[in-house]
């Protein structure tokens, strides 16, 4: 019987990577555990060098999807004894990109994003060994486009050394998706990500809605958006615009638009208006209004909202 050609046979580096499955020599069979820092420090660096390698002129372009990868046991370590961390991790490195940002943009560069969110996917593969790390960027994050290629970084655990080279979207199917590795944060045009400054108008993080999503190609992950505007739209597939205040759910599901978020400042409280189909608020169904004439129902914390009988989302508080 033949057997299945791994994820490193599939594009040439079989030998160069992974020889015969084990380290290139016996030092190498001792591998460092992988700290928060290592993946903090890895992300910093594959951001800058996207910067190096994709700017032009004056302009300053840059990844806006970050895929890390790692061996499973490295993964299930932050997973399972470190749960959380992962989002720290992100959020720290999103802040670090500003900063970056703002220095090329303090000397006269032009900073212009190409898309309106950051996307973190950490990942692990079952053809990578302990110590193992990877990296693929993305310039335009959801988009409908199919891309020709995605630009990957390998650093193998017993060499040390990088090597980045082109590959087909077809080689991501070897992949493992978890919920709680999947990161999406909206870009800050301000450049501006602190915490000292939430408390702004238009920047403090109101509440959090998540959902997982039965599509063949989401199984598994969890779709995050930080409602960030008093008045939201939660909109599917078909759904054109970019702006921050619109929640895109990459489902066909979804209605474009589904539904409408509001918070009522005067009684602090969220409200809902559905456009879709079929909309259950806590098992209740919610009645269908017109997008001119939408009709508000209460909408409190910790509601389950269920779109056409498929796509759960959750309505959290956010984090202190």
């Amino acid at each position: 019987m033949e057997s299945k050609s791994t994820f490193w046979q599939k594009i040439g580096l079989q030998d160069w990577f992974l020889p015969n499955g084990k380290p290139a020599n016996a030092e190498a069979a001792t591998i460092k555990a992988l700290t928060p820092d290592d993946v903090y420090l890895y992300i910093i660096e594959k951001f800058k060098e996207s910067i190096g390698q994709l700017s032009f002129a004056d302009r300053v372009v840059f990844y806006h999807e970050f895929i890390i990868s790692f061996n499973e046991e490295d993964y299930q370590e932050f997973i399972n004894n470190r749960s959380g961390l992962f989002g720290i991790i992100v959020n720290e490195s999103v802040k670090k990109f500003y900063e970056l940002l703002r220095e090329y943009q303090e000397v006269g560069k032009k900073v212009e994003p190409s898309s309106s969110k950051w996307v973190f996917r950490l990942v692990s593969h079952p053809d990578y060994a302990k110590g193992d790390k990877g990296f693929i960027g993305k310039l335009l994050p959801g988009s409908d486009k199919k891309e020709e290629n995605l630009r990957v970084t390998f650093i193998p655990r017993h060499t040390g050394v990088a090597q980045t080279l082109d590959i087909s979207n077809d080689i991501l199917k070897g992949f493992t998706y978890y919920s709680e590795g999947y990161y999406e944060l909206p870009y800050a045009y301000d450049l501006n990500h602190k915490e000292k400054e939430l408390d702004r108008p238009g920047d403090k993080i109101l509440a959090r809605l998540d959902t997982i999503m039965p599509d063949k190609q989401f199984v598994g992950r969890k779709v995050e958006y930080l409602v960030m505007d008093d008045d939201i739209v939660v909109s599917g597939n078909d759904e054109s615009r970019e702006d921050r205040a619109i929640f895109k759910v990459p489902s066909d599901w979804v209605n474009t638009p589904h539904l409408r978020i509001r918070l009522n400042k005067a009684d602090g409280k969220f409200y809902l208006a559905s456009f879709g189909e079929l909309t259950l608020i806590n098992e209740q169904e919610v009645p269908r209004s017109d997008v001119n004439a939408p009709q508000w129902v209460d909408l409190p914390f910790n509601s389950k909202i269920l779109l056409n009988g498929i796509i759960g989302i959750n309505l959290f508080k956010p984090e202190a």
